[in-house]
């Protein structure tokens, strides 16, 4: 897989899958633009990528803020002249594990919605017109098996994945004329900061997250990745609009 000529977008390269995502593409020789709420991290992982001969411009985004998304958009073009990789990846759980669903508080819902939900859909909304300036593209939006499956405890996070999926549908139909491809892709609980922080805070849920998986461990970043980076890749040409489990087999139960 070569991306040497490829303009590729990343949100929430901080941490978690954005960050590994970054360091692939920068071997593989693409142009970054780089995002993240986390200005202090995302900015260290761009100046390495930059010391090691790589390209990368980053820039804080809250994906779920209007003048935000279009600034890292314009301020990412400006700089590499086109965008040809799109992978919306920014993403939160919030704090809540066992939260029934009557009981879930309203500004948490917005929270999550906000930013799993509305950001994917703002990134796309400044992230297609130069998609389609540029005769096509790929968008790759990162879901969560929780988009396919239900979430006791934390029903905004489940809502807000299966959203991800509907946009992503979508989108694939209204621009597959346009040789643009979108795919959502669907991890299960992976070791990531984001899953970390969630069993620091409840053992027995972290201890829940491993047994019910029928390979019976968290997935790592890696395994994730590589499947994105194929996605985003020459080889991959006709899949499209698809959501793509990977998850150690727990959507096969």
């Amino acid at each position: 897989m070569e991306f040497s000529e490829k303009v590729v977008l990343i949100t929430g390269t901080a941490s978690g899958f954005g960050r590994v995502l970054a360091y692939e593409f920068a071997q593989k020789g693409a142009s970054l633009i780089l995002s993240d709420v986390n200005e202090k991290d995302g900015q260290a992982v761009a100046d390495e990528i930059n010391a090691n001969n790589g390209k990368a411009l980053f820039t804080k985004c809250d994906v779920s803020n209007t003048e935000d998304v279009k600034q890292m958009v314009e301020a990412g073009v400006a700089k590499f002249g086109k965008l040809d990789i799109c992978v919306n990846n920014a993403g939160i759980a919030g704090n809540a594990l066992r939260t029934k669903t009557h009981d879930f508080e309203e500004a948490a819902w917005d929270k999550i919605m906000d930013v799993n939900g509305k950001g994917v859909w703002l990134c796309m909304k400044y992230e297609l017109p130069h998609l389609l300036a540029n005769g096509g593209g790929v968008v790759i939006n990162v879901a969560s098996v929780a988009g396919l499956l239900g979430v006791p405890g934390n029903v905004a996070y489940a809502a807000s994945k299966h959203a991800v999926i509907g946009i992503t549908k979508t989108a694939a139909i209204e621009y597959a004329s346009k040789n643009i491809r979108v795919n959502a892709v669907c991890p299960a609980f992976t070791d990531t900061a984001m899953v970390q922080n969630s069993i620091m805070q409840d053992k027995e849920y972290g201890q829940r997250l491993v047994m019910m998986n029928p390979m019976r461990r968290l997935g790592e970043p890696e395994e994730v990745t590589s499947v994105i980076m194929f996605l985003c890749s020459d080889q991959n040409t006709f899949m499209n609009g698809q959501a793509i489990a990977i998850d150690g087999g727990l959507t096969a139960m």
